[in-house]
């Protein structure tokens, strides 16, 4: 059972997870997850603290 979607790192997509890595100082690859989620108006699930106050982000704390 697929609960999710495999989508292209396009070249837009890249370009504002550039962006967000600078404006938001996350590491690359938390801004391409952050920029997608974005681009495909999906919630983003994380227990990175770094997101924890970020508005579109479900942050749940470790336990």
């Amino acid at each position: 059972m697929q609960q999710g979607e495999v989508v292209e790192l396009t070249a837009n997509l890249a370009l504002e997870a550039a962006k967000l890595s600078i404006e938001e100082k996350l590491p690359l690859a938390d801004s391409v997850m952050l920029a997608t989620s974005r681009a495909y108006e999906a919630l983003f699930w994380t227990q990175d603290s770094e997101f924890e106050n970020m508005s579109g982000i479900k942050y749940v704390k470790k336990v």
